[in-house]
């Protein structure tokens, strides 16, 4: 398909630069999947959305505070986001300054922590000199990434709400944004309707965040995040489905775990069949099968982004377009702070 399919328009105003006021207070469009009009309701209706039985799988990891401001020896500021660790000290970075870095430039940081760059690309090697207390001096000096088109640096809100309530294994750059939604009232309440939660872990990269760039978006590749699908919840999974229950993702990295393990040769996720951890690099777009799933909760995701084409593959790139012009025309929030949709 073409990449400017998955385009639309959207006012400046309509991006959430803030979270709501409580998590439950975003609304929720209520997509059905195939045919069927939208409904305009709150998160706080879910419950009445969902059936006894059904299963909801999150995912539970924690965004690491990786974002550091820093200067080359001749003044000139640089920006690094550390991505994941090698080794102790060293990490693969994304580096941004005004000027070209070459390999071997010295980068001094607060608190008398520098640091060396390895070989200019995408990502980088960053290693750091002071080794013994780095840990302290990351937890101390290291910045939230928020995303970059909310136009400011971390708050001390976004410290708790760029985190999901099921945030327990570190390790994500950014945040699974479906999840922001719930807070333990809300849970309660599914829990007491006889909807059922379960974990996994894939811990968000900034691939997947990358726009599209391919005119044919087929050709588009994502970069490969590491994934923990446990085994209860594979339990849980096939139970669900035993008992006729549904399979709900709260949101698009749930969806491509459950879809990576669903995969051929694998047979849908039976706990005997499926692969409990490794990476996926899968990009899911129109076309694609789905075998592990039965709906989403997701956000309203950007133009020409690999979120937006998984939820169209999902739903048809028309009806999922169609509603976030409804969603925009009712004044929807956007983002990863705004307001969510349910697809079934």
């Amino acid at each position: 398909m073409d990449l400017q399919d998955f385009n639309y328009d959207l006012p400046k105003e309509a991006i959430a630069r803030y979270p709501a006021n409580r998590r439950t207070d975003s609304r929720l469009m209520v997509l059905p999947r195939y045919q069927g009009p939208f409904h305009h309701k709150t998160i706080r209706d879910l419950p009445e959305e969902l059936k006894p039985g059904d299963l909801l799988v999150v995912n539970d990891t924690k965004v690491q505070s990786w974002r550091l401001f820093g200067k080359r020896t001749s003044g000139g500021k640089v920006e690094v986001l550390l991505l994941r660790e090698d080794s102790p000290g060293v990490y693969q970075a994304m580096i941004s300054s005004n000027h070209p870095l070459p390999e071997g430039e010295r980068i001094r940081f607060q608190n008398r922590m520098d640091a060396v760059l390895g070989a200019p690309g995408l990502e980088r090697k960053i290693r750091f000199l002071n080794v013994e207390s780095f840990n302290e001096w990351l937890e101390s000096e290291g910045e939230l990434p928020i995303p970059p088109y909310l136009g400011r640096r971390a708050e001390t809100i976004d410290y708790d709400r760029y985190q999901t309530v099921f945030a327990r294994v570190p390790g994500a750059v950014a945040a699974p944004t479906a999840g922001l939604h719930f807070d333990d009232a809300l849970i309660h309440k599914l829990k007491l309707k006889g909807v059922n939660l379960a974990p996994l872990t894939l811990h968000v990269g900034p691939g997947t965040f990358r726009p599209v760039k391919q005119i044919r978006v087929e050709n588009h590749k994502i970069d490969a995040e590491t994934y923990i699908l446990p085994q209860e919840t594979a339990n849980r999974i096939e139970e669900a489905r035993r008992n006729g229950g549904r399979v709900i993702a709260v949101g698009t990295t749930v969806v491509r775990v459950l879809e990576s393990v669903a995969m051929p040769p694998a047979d849908g996720l039976k706990s005997t069949g499926c692969k409990l951890a490794g990476e996926t690099s899968l990009f899911i777009c129109p076309g694609h099968t789905f075998r592990a799933i039965d709906g989403i909760i997701t956000n309203f995701h950007l133009p020409f982004s690999t979120l937006l084409i998984l939820v169209a593959a999902f739903a048809g790139r028309k009806r999922v377009l169609e509603a976030y012009r409804a969603a925009r025309d009712a004044n929807y929030r956007f983002y990863s702070y705004g307001d969510a949709m349910f697809i079934a």
